[in-house]
């Protein structure tokens, strides 16, 4: 929910008058290596009551009259002294009231909070797990409005006296927050589904009205989304589906999420929902080995400009709906996600926040990298490949020490997961609700997998790394062009930085710097609807680039990557405009050949390529015993073989190739 943070700085200012507790977080203190990877010691901190001091209209739960106090988890933990945290709420907090410009609590905490809990106890048989899940759950459906236009829809905040409130500020769409869909109702959904499924047996009582909850929400869901299924619409010249929540595949699948655990627990009633939904999400299906966006699901069907990796838990809900309904044709994109777009990804230097095209949100999250963890084990589970196991250890080391900071972001000790990696390697040392479950739900992952847990939490560094990078325009060496600074963010991408505008006779070179292999070069260009500009590339042919109609993206006009035809062989690159303008963010540089390697108490090395046929290169290191897995690019094993030192191999044509030691 990333409105969220445009009120974080009122909230931390405001949070110093708010007496709430302070937990300790013992630096030095060691789990033992066999213990379970999953420590909800943090999240119970987090947790919060409230009660309702009077009935309100369109929202009741589960035995409210009985039991009439609600359990959340506080939205914030701010880092104070002597590695503690304070709770604080979103939002400026009124010393008055005690009420928070948004609240204490929200519906996306509490219905992911709520599935840590629900796999926890289903994985350990932990009662008290069981017990919080069920609270949790109680707090979701409680969010929801249960009659009138917006009935299904869901109330986003609370506030610690257990007012709702349905129209926070900073103001987020939709506002009222139950006025229409929403990433919350989608996890409303999420988390309605997999209660269901773990309670069906165990409190049949609770259960039923679990399903009549999950019926609530979608029913809002088919009423204002799925009534559109089947239709396409237009944004930026490609087509994309007209019946995603919110149009994003991102919030659609966690909502698949949850109705494929309700169809695998008995209820057929969501099965329409989950397969609509489902090819939906596939539908943002974009792009190929060598062109962005790389395979990748993209999660916003405004914009083919954009991919992040908050929330992009496309490829694992397309894995689960696929292995549900026997559908191949659901699981494909995902395994082409998983593929091509993760491990360019990783070799570019991991679970970046957004590419909006070019990588220009670095900052890098728990819930980013749990979405990339979760989507791997998840084909890994459908599929049978072991490619997604290897591939799911190396990510999730991401949370042991495997990061550009060399940053421990999970601590298995104390629960706490840090609130995020900035670009320059400063760690962000909050921890709150966000941060704290998707830590939990990789370490919940890890744990139901041990092999790939025994690989995660041994890799703790990252020796070296070669993959994409951004050249930017105004870095050209030589040009004769007109350098500019439009306003970042259009609406539906970002820009990077200045802008460089070439017209016709006027050229620009850029120096690469040295490449063992051959890149692709992909401009990253921007065209108004009707704009037309023809300029030749030395080396890599002629590019004509037409401005897209607007369809419904949000502004007229796209900065999208523009791929060359052939590949450079080379450092310097040159261009000449011909006819029109040519106006450049950058260069998006992709070697044939990238590579990620991590230590640590082991070793794994991945090589993946993007060329278009068969390559050999080396994997392996001096004195290093591994052994060495080649993979095709649809995942399947082409040769595997033990070998010490440095060796050569052949990377099939969008393939890769692991070794671990």
């Amino acid at each position: 929910m990333n409105a969220r943070w445009s009120a974080r700085i009122a909230a931390v200012l405001g949070a110093i008058a708010l007496a709430v507790p302070l937990t300790a977080v013992p630096a030095s203190a060691q789990a033992p290596a066999s213990a379970p990877l999953t420590n909800l010691d943090h999240l119970d901190f987090l947790l919060g009551e409230a009660t309702p001091s009077a009935p309100v209209a369109g929202h009741t739960t589960y035995r409210l009259d009985e039991e009439p106090t609600l359990l959340a988890p506080w939205t914030y933990a701010d880092a104070r002294d002597g590695g503690t945290f304070e709770r604080v709420g979103g939002g400026p907090l009124d010393p008055a009231t005690g009420d928070w410009g948004q609240g204490a609590f929200n519906a996306d905490d509490n219905t992911r909070a709520a599935v840590v809990y629900l796999r926890h106890w289903k994985q350990t048989g932990d009662a008290d797990s069981r017990h919080k899940a069920y609270e949790l759950l109680r707090t979701v459906a409680y969010h929801q409005t249960t009659d009138g236009p917006s009935a299904g829809n869901v109330v986003l905040w609370m506030q610690p006296d257990g007012d709702l409130n349905p129209s926070a500020e900073p103001v987020e769409l939709p506002d009222p927050s139950d006025s229409g869909p929403s990433y919350w109702t989608a996890r409303t959904v999420w988390a309605l589904g997999e209660g269901y499924a773990a309670f069906v047996d165990d409190d049949p009582d609770f259960a039923a009205f679990l399903r009549e909850r999950l019926a609530l929400s979608r029913g809002a869901i088919e009423r204002d989304v799925l009534s559109k299924y089947g239709q396409y619409t237009e944004a930026d010249g490609k087509r994309v589906p007209a019946w995603l929540i919110v149009d994003g595949a991102d919030a659609s699948a966690e909502a698949v999420r949850g109705l494929t655990s309700a169809v695998r627990a008995g209820d057929e009633s969501s099965a329409t929902a989950a397969r609509q939904l489902a090819e939906g999400v596939a539908a943002m299906a974009s792009g190929n080995t060598r062109e962005w966006p790389y395979g990748a699901i993209l999660p916003w069907a405004q914009s083919p400009a954009m991919w992040h990796a908050w929330g992009a838990q496309m490829p694992a809900a397309l894995a689960e709906a696929g292995d549900l309904f026997g559908d191949d044709a659901l699981v494909a994109p995902a395994v082409t996600d998983a593929l091509s777009f993760t491990p360019t990804l990783m070799t570019a230097g991991g679970p970046d926040n957004g590419w909006f095209p070019s990588p220009t949100d670095r900052v890098q999250i728990a819930y980013g990298a749990d979405a990339r963890v979760q989507s791997l084990l998840a084909l890994a589970d459908t599929t049978g490949s072991s490619v997604f196991a290897e591939l799911a250890g190396m990510q999730a080391a991401w949370f042991f020490g495997a990061n550009h900071a060399g940053a421990r972001m999970y601590d298995r000790a104390t629960g706490v997961t840090f609130d995020g990696l900035q670009p320059d390697g400063t760690v962000n040392r909050n921890s709150g609700a966000e941060s704290t479950i998707h830590g939990l739900l990789t370490a919940l992952a890890l744990d139901a997998h041990p092999d790939v847990a025994a690989r995660a939490t041994t890799l703790t560094s990252v020796e070296s790394r070669v993959g994409l990078s951004f050249v930017e325009a105004e870095d050209a060496t030589r040009t004769d062009g007109t350098v500019s600074t439009p306003t970042a963010w259009t609406g539906e991408s970002s820009w990077s930085g200045d802008a460089l505008t070439l017209s016709p006779r006027q050229s620009a070179t850029w120096d690469l710097g040295p490449s063992e292999t051959r890149r692709w070069i992909e401009p990253v260009v921007f065209a108004e609807p009707g704009e037309t500009s023809h300029s030749t590339w030395r080396g890599a042919g002629v590019l004509k680039v037409d401005g897209p109609a607007q369809g419904i993206s949000p502004t007229p006009g796209a900065l999208l990557p523009q791929g060359l035809k052939a590949a450079v062989n080379g450092a310097d690159v040159r261009v000449t405009v011909q006819r029109g303008e040519l106006m450049l963010d950058g260069l998006l540089v992709r070697p044939w050949i990238s590579r990620l390697v991590l230590g640590g108490d082991a070793r794994s090395e991945l090589v993946h390529s993007s060329a278009v046929a068969p390559q050999r290169t080396t994997i392996g290191g001096d004195g290093v015993s591994a052994n060495v897995k080649v993979y095709d690019a649809s995942g399947a094993l082409v040769r595997t073989t033990s070998a010490t030192g440095v060796v050569t191999v052949v990377v099939p044509a969008g393939g890769l190739v692991i070794a671990e030691s």
